[in-house]
C-alpha cells in the first residue's frame, strides 16, 4: 500500500468575501505542480459562500462535476433546463459534456451554505450533458461505506461517466471498517469531512485528505466520531 497525505491546512486557500474556498488541488489561483489531482480526481474545492451570493452563469464542457452540500442549500439552474434546489443530504452530478452553462447559488438570503465541489475527468468525451440529483438517506446505513456514486446508471446514487464508485459514511467512535475496491487498479482518495480517523498509520482529522494506491482494500480505525467521503477513481485515463 502507498500513501500520499494532505493536511487540511496544507489546501490553497480564496477569500473573494462572499467566498470563501479551500482547494485540495491546484485551481484557480492556486497552482502547486504536486497537487494537480488523484489520478481523474482533479478538483475537490471546500466552498462556503454567504447568503444571497453564488456562482453565475458560466460554462464547463468534458467534465463530470459533482456537488455535495453540507450545510444549507444550493439553487442551481442550467443551460439544459434544470431549476431546483439541492440541499444537505443529497448529491447531485453534472455531466457538461459537449458543454453546458449553469449558475449555483446559495438557496438562503440569510444562512451561508457550505458544500463539497469535486471535478472528474470523463472517460467518454463530447457527450450529451446530462443533470442528475439524488437523496442520499435512503442509502445511508451507519457505520458502513455507502456508495453514492458509479458507473452504472442502475446502481445505488448518482452516476458518472467514468470508473469511478463514491462512498459516504458517518461512523461512530470505536468502528473499524474496511473498503473493498471495486478495480484494484484504482487508487482511493479519502477525505475526513468531520472527525478522527486512522488509515496505516496516518492520523486523518477534519478537511484532512490521503490518497491511497497499491492495494485492494483500506482499513479505517475511528478515533472520534467521523463522516467520511471515499472516491475510487483511475489512477490514469
Amino acid at each position: 500500500m502507498k500513501t500520499i497525505y494532505h493536511a487540511a491546512d496544507s489546501r490553497g486557500d480564496a477569500n473573494h468575501g462572499w467566498l470563501k474556498s479551500r482547494h485540495t488541488f491546484s485551481f484557480a489561483n492556486y497552482y502547486n505542480p504536486e497537487r494537480m489531482g488523484f489520478g481523474v480526481l482533479r478538483v475537490i474545492n471546500d466552498d462556503f459562500v454567504i447568503g444571497g451570493q453564488g456562482f453565475g452563469k458560466h460554462s464547463h464542457r468534458d467534465m463530470e462535476i459533482i456537488s455535495i452540500p453540507l450545510a444549507g442549500k444550493l439553487a442551481h439552474g442550467d443551460s439544459i433546463g434544470n431549476e431546483g434546489m439541492i440541499e444537505t443530504g443529497e448529491i447531485q452530478v453534472m455531466s457538461a459534456g459537449t458543454g453546458i452553462t449553469h449558475s449555483e447559488m446559495n438557496g438562503s438570503r440569510e444562512e451561508a451554505v457550505r458544500f463539497l465541489q469535486i471535478w472528474v475527468m470523463p472517460n467518454k468525451m463530447s457527450v450529451a450533458p446530462r443533470y442528475q440529483q439524488v437523496h442520499m438517506g435512503t442509502i445511508m446505513t451507519p457505520n458502513e461505506f455507502n456508495q453514492v456514486l458509479s458507473p452504472n446508471a442502475d446502481d445505488a446514487g448518482v452516476w458518472i461517466h467514468q470508473d469511478a464508485w463514491f462512498s459516504m459514511g458517518e461512523f461512530d467512535e470505536g468502528v473499524t471498517q474496511t473498503y473493498q475496491l471495486n478495480n484494484p487498479n484504482n487508487g482511493v482518495y479519502i477525505f475526513v469531512i468531520a472527525g478522527t480517523v486512522v488509515i496505516d498509520g496516518n492520523i486523518l482529522s477534519t478537511r484532512d485528505g490521503l490518497g491511497v494506491w497499491d492495494t485492494k482494500d483500506v482499513t479505517m480505525e475511528v478515533k472520534e466520531a467521523a463522516t467520511v467521503l471515499v472516491m475510487e477513481v483511475p489512477l490514469s485515463m
